[in-house]
């Protein structure tokens, strides 16, 4: 590793040397990213952070640890931004926007954008999801977010976890807090091939088939349990909300957190996931398998290229800005999503504050279209079992580098433009790009790329990471690949105004 930091820093310096470029200022290079030094960290991330709020909190603790104050949208900001400042703040806890202020900004300059999705397929549960005793078996009410409740989900140790509003009993406040249980609580069973077509589901029933058991209840096989089944106990009394959940899992839900009162529990939102931690593989440990990949991989990259780019700040006169957004699987349509005002608001609201007067139109329309947008999600890794579905030169691999995703049709950002924007960061930053675009004899998915880029008028490039088993409840990138998203990013940040001179 040694050797490779070495090498790097030995070229870094060389073509800083050679350099005759005199279209681009003569800013001083940053240190070159330890790319294998992100490796472990994202292990952690995922493994420690089942859900998407877990995923937040985390994020908004991390980057509050280097230095960056955390902000309120129910708060004026006007006297609260600075100059040279590093701010964070959450929408409904499950989506996070995190910026830092450059020391020589003034309204209607621009900034460097990286907006991914932190949200991931999963398995929530019901409202009610209390369900009849069947055959002895407890089982547990759940609706699929997005694609979740595929074949992948057949025979894994699924937990549970989400957040939880509990009522102080002597203030009346409600407070959100988070819970995960610490051990599989679900299951979903598969038919042996014995029962022949039976068996044979490659699309299951996602209402009857896969409803996951949580446990056992032989009491309709006992003849001294009649009167417990005509009067079940109702925990926090009736009317009240645990009274419609499964007894057994408000006692493993409040028991984890240390809630005596059930009635303090006012609601939840909860969901099943992949207990198996994220962790190495590959006979040099090449490869991650990990659950959630999709996309907590370019949202950590993106997070930790920021705090990165803001530690190695020097006279910036942009705006940095991360935004990892919730509910891109099922459309962004809601607040919290991509698709709401979360964006486009916070950087009026950044603009304004510093601003003499009221930052209207003109500023609003010079800073979007002094900007830069960097849409982030995952792509495709080449499959080798599926060479013929791959088209030639579009086919990412591991370990190499961020893959440039073009659509002709608009499911996409890329085009010329961007891609040798981009293009100029990679070569500021020693970073490798790939490109992946469909075949046209299949269907391309979305981003959020289209739908920012097409409410502020912002140029923008689509481009994340590889990875294998999209939409798997497990899946497959690069053990360097989080360090590589760190790198490309933080290069982005870095060189982001000396590149967008070259463009004006």
């Amino acid at each position: 590793m040694a050797k490779l930091r070495q090498s790097a820093a030995m070229h870094a310096s060389l073509a800083n040397d050679q350099s005759t470029d005199t279209q681009t200022s003569h800013k001083e290079k940053t240190p070159p990213v330890d790319v294998e030094s992100y490796t472990q960290p994202f292990l952690s991330f995922i493994s420690e952070n089942p859900t998407t709020f877990h995923a937040v909190a985390t994020v908004c603790k991390r980057i509050e640890s280097q230095g960056f104050t955390n902000l309120s949208e129910r708060d004026s900001w006007t006297n609260k931004l600075s100059r040279g400042g590093k701010y964070c703040f959450t929408r409904n806890g499950s989506s996070v926007i995190a910026f830092v202020v450059g020391d020589n900004y003034e309204p209607g300059n621009g900034a460097s954008v990286i907006a991914s999705h932190i949200d991931a397929l999963t398995t929530r549960v019901k409202p009610i999801p209390t369900l009849s005793t069947k055959a002895g078996y407890l089982q547990l009410g759940v609706a699929p977010y997005a694609g979740a409740l595929n074949n992948t989900w057949w025979d894994r140790d699924l937990g549970i976890g989400g957040r939880v509003l509990v009522k102080d009993s002597k203030t009346g406040k409600i407070e959100t807090k988070l819970v995960k249980l610490g051990w599989p609580i679900a299951r979903i069973p598969t038919l042996a091939p014995h029962f022949g077509a039976a068996a044979d589901l490659p699309h299951p029933n996602k209402e009857t088939e896969m409803v996951p058991i949580i446990g056992l209840d032989n009491a309709d096989s006992e003849h001294d349990t009649l009167d417990k089944r005509q009067n079940p106990s109702v925990l926090g009394g009736a009317g009240t909300f645990t009274a419609t959940q499964p007894e057994r899992l408000v006692k493993a839900i409040a028991g984890e957190m240390n809630i005596q009162d059930y009635s303090s529990i006012v609601n939840w939102e909860l969901e099943l996931f992949d207990t198996q931690p994220a962790q190495l593989g590959g006979l040099d440990k090449e490869f991650i398998f990990a659950g959630r990949v999709d996309d907590k991989l370019c949202s950590f990259a993106a997070i930790e290229a920021l705090i990165a780019s803001s530690l190695d700040d020097t006279n910036s006169s942009a705006i940095k800005i991360v935004g990892c957004f919730d509910d891109e699987e099922i459309g962004s349509l809601l607040r919290q999503g991509a698709h709401s005002n979360l964006l486009p608001s916070t950087l009026e609201r950044i603009c304004e504050a510093f601003s003499e007067k009221s930052c209207g139109a003109n500023c609003l329309s010079q800073m979007y279209a002094n900007s830069f947008m960097i849409s982030a999600d995952v792509s495709h890794a080449v499959n080798p079992n599926f060479m013929g579905v791959y088209l030639e030169n579009h086919a990412p691999r591991l370990n190499t580098g961020i893959a440039i995703q073009a659509d002709p049709n608009g499911h996409t950002t890329t085009d010329s433009i961007s891609t040798a924007f981009l293009q100029r960061v990679a070569d500021k930053c020693d970073a490798k790009l790939q490109v992946f675009q469909i075949r046209n004899d299949s269907r391309s998915g979305g981003t959020v790329g289209p739908m920012l880029s097409s409410a502020m008028g912002m140029r923008a490039i689509d481009a994340g990471l590889a990875q294998l088993s999209m939409h798997s409840i497990r899946a497959t990138i690069g053990s360097k690949d989080p360090g590589l998203g760190v790198q490309l990013f933080k290069g982005f940040f870095d060189h982001f105004e000396e590149v967008d001179a070259e463009f004006r």
